[in-house]
């Protein structure tokens, strides 16, 4: 029989549905490659088999009973550390919150189980989800399964690794300056950062986000194949009045020219040989499937990039600083000065001023996306970055700021973005950022199949 880890969600779901595998077949293959793999990775966290078993079972008597199980039927997913998840700590990376027990499931993590995902276990992340690398002094360390020696991204290190080695078809991710995105690029697979408002999110067991928080950051799904991610999204993004940002838009929007900009250095941004290369595949991959390219700078993203940075620490000061001290994350620590010293404290005017620009930007960015309904940008300056090299010196940490200036400038818009991967340079991944207007992921998975079907690394791999 195939392994069933190594099937794509769409199809796993079908065999369940149709009663070729039992959702318990199917659970029991996912806990066998979780158990292979992941001591390699250190990706999830915390797993609990018997409760796992317990949810397919549950898939498999829905299903015996003529009930529909739902679009994701038995299909084993990851959540992220820093959702609630009834009966499990929201540790976020934390020693301070090791013992925070959700008293009940972060919408997001009902949405899914009521599409009928089997929840297999929680992924790492970074202290407080800090940095595009993950390794906290609570869960430990997280490796890039294609390459020990890069990043895995982050903060959803956990997630996308965990998908690149096959343990779960789907992971949950979150995103406030790339954390879906860019550990998507650096593993190897896809991952989709939905608009603001289309994923409904929010933990019971914490206090409400900051300002910066709720206009920036949203969760959504990784996966290894197109398909899997335009299943989870529609399933991650149901309805649910907790999260009163969350928009009930069509999944589906009016038809668009087929145009796509390729911006090889948006806002001036240096990028290189082997990412420019990566952009200029992707056009052509496109252009084959009949859209018309035109190369062209963006919008900004220097301003806004500064701005959702200042939006997010003007917040994080009033009460991150001390949990920083207390907890004593050493990692956390380092980013957080650095992040500091670039972004002076803004006083109330700026504060205000830094809101009232936002408009001005996500006008210009809905402008341009009149006359191009997607543009293709870099994910990243760089190939994934070396394992911890962030907290290697200043200079490091800075080199890297500017290298993600198209994972940082977009969230201030609210715009969503998809990473597909591309190929490899080497063992390192490498792939493309797609941008398209708010509510239009329609438009940004159509394009994103069309590169994928000309080529992606092969997915899932054995931990190199």
């Amino acid at each position: 029989m195939t392994d069933l880890w190594r099937l794509p969600a769409t199809e796993l779901a079908h065999r369940i549905r149709a009663r070729q595998v039992s959702a318990i077949e199917a659970a029991r293959d996912a806990l066998a490659r979780l158990d292979a793999v992941n001591p390699a990775i250190n990706a999830v966290v915390d797993h609990r088999p018997e409760d796992v078993l317990a949810q397919a079972a549950a898939i498999d008597a829905a299903i015996a009973r003529g009930d529909d199980p739902g679009p994701l039927a038995g299909v084993p997913a990851t959540i992220k550390v820093n959702a609630d998840q009834a009966g499990y700590a929201t540790t976020n990376g934390l020693r301070l919150q090791k013992d925070l027990i959700a008293q009940e499931d972060s919408p997001v993590v009902a949405n899914l189980r009521k599409a009928g995902a089997v929840i297999l276990g929680r992924t790492n992340t970074p202290a407080f989800s800090l940095r595009w690398f993950t390794r906290n002094s609570l869960h430990g360390h997280t490796k890039n399964p294609r390459d020990a020696s890069i990043t895995p991204g982050g903060s959803s290190g956990g997630a996308a690794a965990a998908v690149a080695a096959g343990i779960g078809a789907i992971a949950h991710g979150t995103d406030i300056g790339g954390s879906i995105r860019y550990p998507a690029y650096a593993c190897g697979v896809h991952g989709l950062r939905p608009t603001l408002g289309r994923i409904p999110a929010w933990n019971q067991s914490g206090a409400e986000r900051h300002a910066g928080g709720q206009l920036m950051a949203v969760s959504g799904p990784i996966a290894r194949t197109i398909g899997d991610l335009r299943l989870a999204f529609a399933a991650m993004a149901a309805r649910d009045i907790r999260d009163p940002w969350w928009v009930g838009m069509p999944m589906e929007g009016p038809p668009v020219p087929k145009r796509a900009a390729l911006c090889l250095s948006p806002d001036g941004l240096a990028v290189q040989p082997a990412v420019a290369d990566a952009l200029r595949d992707a056009a052509r991959r496109l252009e084959a499937a009949g859209w018309a390219i035109e190369e062209t700078d963006t919008p900004p993203l220097r301003e806004p990039a500064a701005l959702q940075a200042m939006l997010w620490l003007a917040e994080s000061r009033r009460g991150l600083n001390a949990a920083l001290h207390r907890e004593a994350d050493p990692d956390a620590s380092f980013v957080f000065s650095q992040m500091e010293a670039l972004c002076p404290q803004p006083d109330l005017n700026a504060f205000m001023d830094g809101l009232q620009k936002r408009a001005t930007f996500v006008r210009q960015w809905m402008e341009f996306f009149e006359r191009f309904p997607v543009a293709i940008t870099p994910v990243s300056a760089e190939l994934p970055f070396r394992d911890q090299e962030d907290v290697e010196s200043p200079e490091a940490f800075h080199r890297i700021m500017e290298a993600q200036l198209t994972q940082i400038g977009v969230p201030l818009m609210g715009l969503p973005g998809l990473v597909v991967t591309t190929g490899l340079v080497g063992t390192v991944p490498v792939g493309v950022q797609l941008l398209a207007g708010r509510y239009r992921e329609d438009v940004l998975l159509q394009a994103g199949a069309l590169i994928e079907a000309a080529g992606v690394p092969p997915a899932p791999v054995d931990p190199a």
